[in-house]
C-alpha cells in the first residue's frame, strides 16, 4: 500500500515514530509492509499546517497515494484541511478502536493525530490499523454513497438538500435544501504531480 506522510511542526517527532514502525514493518518483510513518502515537514521550525495537508490529501485523492497520514498538534486543523480536498474523507483518531471504525464505516482514506498527546507506539497502532481494515459492505456502503452523493452535489452547485426534505422556510421542517458552497479546492493548486512514486522520498512538498 502506497503511503503518504505529512506534519506540522508539532508532528514532526510523531511522524519520525510512525516512519520508524513503517521502515520495521517493511524490514521485517511483513504483509503489512507499506512504501511511503514523506512530504514534511522535516523540522520543528514553526509552519502552517495547510502547506502539508494539501499535497498529501491531494496524492489520495488522485490515486497516486492509497492512504494518507497527517500530524499536527490536536490533529483537528490537519483533519479540516484535508478534508477541503473533493474525495478526501479525513478521520481524526485517538485510538486503535476509532482507526478501525473509521475505515469499516466511513472508508476513510486520511488519518490524522495529535503530535502533542498521542504517545508514538499509540500512533503506531493507530496506523497499522488503519491500514489494514477493510471498509465494510451493507448498511455503511449505502451511507458512504450519500456522502459521495453530496459532495457531488456541492461540486456541480446542485446544492444537496436531504431526500425528502421540505423547502426552506416551510413550518416545522428544520431542513432546509443545502447552501450552495464555493469548491473547496485553490483553484491555483497543483496536484501532488511526482508524489506517485511509492518510493521513501526526503524533501519540502
Amino acid at each position: 500500500m502506497r503511503v503518504a506522510l505529512g506534519a506540522d511542526h508539532h508532528g514532526v517527532a510523531l511522524k519520525a515514530s510512525v516512519r520508524r514502525a513503517l521502515d520495521e514493518a517493511a524490514r521485517g518483510r511483513s504483509s503489512a509492509a507499506h512504501t511511503y513518502v514523506d512530504f514534511g515537514a522535516h523540522s520543528e521550525e514553526a509552519v502552517d499546517y495547510p502547506d502539508f495537508a494539501l499535497p498529501v490529501a491531494e496524492g489520495v485523492a488522485s490515486g497516486a497515494f492509497d492512504r494518507g497520514v497527517l500530524i499536527c498538534g490536536s490533529g483537528v486543523g490537519m483533519s479540516i484541511a484535508a478534508n477541503k480536498v473533493p474525495g478526501v474523507r479525513a478521520a481524526l483518531v485517538h485510538d486503535r478502536d476509532g482507526a478501525r471504525l473509521c475505515r469499516e464505516h466511513n472508508d476513510a482514506n486520511v488519518v490524522t493525530l495529535a503530535g502533542r498527546t498521542l504517545a508514538p507506539d499509540a500512533a503506531a497502532a493507530i496506523v497499522e490499523t488503519f491500514l489494514a481494515t477493510p471498509a465494510a459492505g451493507g448498511r455503511h456502503e449505502r451511507r458512504r454513497a450519500r456522502i459521495s452523493e453530496l459532495e457531488r452535489c456541492r461540486e456541480d452547485g446542485s446544492g444537496g438538500a436531504r431526500p425528502g426534505a421540505e423547502p426552506a422556510g416551510s413550518a416545522g421542517s428544520g431542513q432546509g435544501p443545502g447552501a450552495e458552497l464555493p469548491h473547496p479546492r485553490d483553484p491555483g493548486a497543483e496536484p501532488a504531480g511526482s508524489a506517485g512514486t511509492g518510493r521513501r522520498l526526503e524533501g519540502t512538498p
